[in-house]
């Protein structure tokens, strides 16, 4: 509450927790699943952000701010599963275009997959590297441009007709049903696209 700062009595610290818990474990639940769904991972968000409430207690405020303080918690918890999920994404990727590069593709990556890396094999090399460098690399297109030694400008235009060939490739009969940003971007990445 508004005077336990530091709550350094460690059954008023357990007591305020408690109160906190019981006061919002559903709202934060329900906010972790309008965002995840339910399952499991709705529920471990909650506890991880009720851990982290535990430790910094001191800091938390007030009724009625505590609860927008453990939506802000949940908001950057929840964000942190989707870059790690996007890094891991990324990663077998890499890996996926690695093989096929080295020619051990030949069934070793599901259909899905192959159909993405022959469809980014396709592409100008410059387009391709410059949707790579921005979507699998998260650069941004200045960070881009300075690795491609160009403008960043010229990185926006690489990637938009990319994204275009690829959908092209991907889809040829159904004019880009599917979102090439739905194949080739990992959740929660966005680079102004």
């Amino acid at each position: 509450m508004a005077g336990d700062e530091g709550c350094p009595d460690p059954d008023r610290r357990e007591q305020r927790f408690q109160e906190l818990y019981r006061s919002h474990y559903r709202a934060v639940l329900a906010y972790a699943v309008n965002r995840l769904g339910p399952g499991d991972d709705a529920e471990e968000v909650v506890a991880d952000v009720f851990t982290t409430a535990w430790r910094r207690l001191p800091v938390i405020p007030p009724p009625p701010s505590d609860r927008l303080w453990l939506y802000g918690t949940a908001r950057r918890v929840i964000a942190r599963r989707y870059r790690s999920a996007g890094r891991r994404h990324r990663m077998l990727g890499r890996l996926a275009a690695e093989q096929h590069v080295a020619g051990q593709a030949s069934g070793d990556c599901d259909p899905g997959q192959q159909r993405v890396l022959a469809a980014l094999a396709r592409l100008k090399p410059a387009e391709r590297e410059a949707l790579l460098l921005v979507y699998w690399e998260e650069l941004s297109y200045a960070e881009a441009a300075q690795a491609l030694g160009c403008s960043a400008n010229a990185v926006g235009i690489r990637v938009h007709r990319a994204r275009a060939r690829l959908r092209a490739h991907l889809c040829p009969a159904t004019e880009g049903a599917v979102p090439v940003a739905a194949i080739i971007e990992p959740q929660g990445v966005r680079n102004g696209l």
